[in-house]
């Protein structure tokens, strides 16, 4: 419940919009130091001009910075953008993406440079402000009421629009929010310097894991036909010109035409447990519970609805959902978890499941499933693709070497990435205390 006066109504009456205070201690407006652009171009305009190009989806939740830039000649893309200079600061403006913090500045322009027509683009009108204007707008307290000041009809399209926007209330600039927003950067290069490292120790999971098989580097030929004789084609006689991508079919001709390779079917080296129970009986482990790659607990929980599938230690979890996410877990307890999960029970004594929960992550799989996806909106593998998929088999100190070596990269890539957030949470907390 809340209760305004009729004087401070703003355009809107909404539970939202007016259950977060105002502070008197921020005597200026949005508008007071920036001016948000207006006016698009239309890409076919440009021709065949060579453009960079920033997405809303290539920017990380609460992002370091633009890591991201696609270029490419605008007659490949299509509708109209923004055009960005340096300094200017793009707010992704969707409730989602306001929640996740997608704010980021513009430094280098090296060519004509466009950004999607969700972006909010402020342009300072004092460019030696922009970064303590970004660090701003990133704190808690901005981020809450920004949210609050969206509009819509459903969470997922609210939009904070223009003018509302520059009616923010907004502290006023001095010395003093220079020195802390100067401090604050630092903290975010010395975090983008941390989560770099922790990648590239992912990153290089696949390489290690292909020298250690003994397969090396694999080189695609690109193509833009594919032939298959029927013999080959998919058992549930459907014709899908991506199950025969040559990413595919490279990966899987290193693991059947390698002498030194022993491989199996899945199905000969796993059993897939489907005991159902109601998804309310036990702690429920949805997909948003396990990180993508790494294999460990997010801690996300999910509303549990019908049957779930019960699972025990020692089992392996993989998410036949979206497989491009790489959803795979070693279960260390007994639980119950989303029917989108195959739970997998090691049935051959030569593999381990510490290995086999290593294998589904790598690239030797990956590179399997991704053409194998079939559906719109929720693409999925089907069950006979899973259980065909070809697992590598190498000797067992050859198997514990990949799985402790993946286990130790992942641990030193959880820490530091700890470390990282952390520190950038409490410099944020620092600088929100200084304009509060």
């Amino acid at each position: 419940m809340f209760a305004i006066k009729r004087g401070d109504f703003d355009g809107v009456i909404d539970v939202k919009r007016h259950g977060i205070a105002k502070l008197s201690l921020f005597s200026r407006q949005v508008s007071d130091y920036c001016s948000i652009l207006e006016s698009k171009i239309n890409v076919a305009k440009l021709k065949d001009e060579i453009v960079d190009w920033i997405r809303i989806d290539d920017l990380q939740n609460d992002p370091v910075g633009i890591e991201r830039i696609r270029t490419l000649p605008a007659n490949e893309m299509d509708g109209i953008f923004f055009e960005v200079g340096s300094g200017d600061v793009l707010v992704a403006r969707l409730g989602p993406t306001i929640l996740n913090q997608k704010i980021v500045m513009v430094n280098d322009i090296h060519r004509r440079t466009l950004a999607s027509s969700e972006f909010l683009v402020l342009r300072c009108k004092n460019k030696e402000m922009a970064n303590e204007v970004m660090c701003v707008l990133r704190t808690e307290y901005f981020k809450r009421i920004m949210y609050a000041h969206s509009r819509g009809s459903t969470p997922s399209r609210y939009r904070l629009n223009r003018e509302d926007m520059l009616a923010l209330p907004f502290p006023k600039l001095n010395y003093a929010t220079k020195k802390s927003a100067a401090e604050m950067l630092y903290v975010l290069n010395h975090r983008a310097s941390k989560l770099r490292e922790a990648n590239e120790l992912l990153h290089g999971v696949d390489s290690f894991v292909l020298e250690r098989l003994g397969i090396g580097e694999i080189s695609v030929k690109s193509r833009t036909a594919v032939a298959v004789t029927l013999k080959t084609v998919k058992t549930d006689n459907t014709m899908g010109a991506q199950y025969y991508h040559p990413e595919r079919l490279a990966i899987i001709h290193a693991l059947e035409n390698d002498p030194g390779i022993s491989t199996r079917r899945l199905d000969d080296i796993a059993g897939f447990v489907r005991n159902t129970v109601s998804a309310d009986e036990k702690p429920y482990l949805g997909l948003a519970g396990v990180v993508s790659n790494t294999g460990e607990l997010s801690g996300v929980e999910e509303e549990a609805t019908g049957t779930a599938f019960e699972y025990q230690a020692g089992d392996v979890l993989y998410a036949r959902l979206r497989p491009y996410l790489n959803k795979v877990l070693l279960a260390e307890t007994s639980g119950v978890c989303s029917t989108e999960f195959h739970v997998m029970r090691i049935k051959n004594a030569a593999v381990l499941p510490e290995y086999l929960a290593a294998i589904m992550r790598s690239k030797v799989i990956v590179d399997q499933t991704k053409h194998m996806m079939t559906g719109n909106t929720h693409p999925r593998i089907s069950n006979d693709d899973v259980r065909n998929l070809r697992i590598p088999i190498p000797p067992m100190n050859v198997q514990k070497s990949i799985s402790s070596e993946i286990f130790r990269r992942t641990n030193q890539a959880r820490l530091l990435k700890h470390e990282a957030e952390t520190d950038w949470a409490a410099a944020k907390a620092r600088f929100e205390k200084e304009i509060l």
